[in-house]
């Protein structure tokens, strides 16, 4: 986990993400979920829309939210058997703090929706930054609950969209380095063509 805040490079280095069924207490408390979350909202946004928002959902609630993801499997996957409940179960009890990043695009606006996208997805990064820098892990989660109409319908509505469920929490295994690209295969230089 990263504590020292004085070496910015080491803090982007060292930042990944968490499984959320490995996350322990302690998490966030509700003013560092807030800052957290308030921190996410600075990030690149073409034309000042914020065409993004934050749900917390309150460990209290996180019963009322398994109930709606079995209903909502229901609608979208029919009846569940007894591993979609467990597995309904562990998701929406998992972590000490969850935050559904919902993507509201302002379809008026001159500003492409793709452009509104990319901003949604660096606010939802901005967020796992913010908990890293606060001494917490996150994982960035989206899975069949994500793209479930029923679902999002419980925190919003057309035309806005789940981009994810972010749970954060202390580690309760070391986090794992996954494997990155290598730099060559992804970095090039562009040379013009001759004429």
């Amino acid at each position: 986990m990263f504590n020292d805040l004085s070496s910015p490079l080491s803090f982007l280095q060292t930042r990944r993400s968490g499984k959320p069924r490995e996350m322990i207490a302690p998490g966030p408390s509700d003013a560092e979920l807030r800052d957290i979350c308030a921190i996410a909202t600075r990030t690149p946004d073409h034309g000042k829309l914020a065409p993004w928002r934050f749900v917390t959902i309150s460990q209290d609630q996180r019963e009322a939210f398994a109930k709606i993801l079995q209903d909502a499997f229901r609608v979208d996957r029919g009846r569940p058997e007894g591993d979609d409940i467990a597995a309904i179960e562990q998701f929406a009890h998992q972590a000490s703090a969850l935050v559904v990043a919902l993507h509201s695009p302002a379809e008026s606006a001159k500003i492409p929706l793709w452009e509104q996208e990319l901003s949604t997805g660096a606010a939802c990064f901005n967020l796992l930054c913010a908990a890293h820098a606060h001494g917490y892990v996150g994982g960035w989660i989206t899975g069949w609950a994500a793209y479930s109409d029923a679902v999002r319908d419980q925190f919003g509505a057309a035309p806005e969209r789940i981009a994810g469920f972010i749970f954060l929490g202390s580690p309760g295994a070391e986090l794992s380095e996954r494997p990155r690209p290598e730099a060559d295969d992804v970095i090039s230089t562009w040379e013009p063509p001759t004429i």
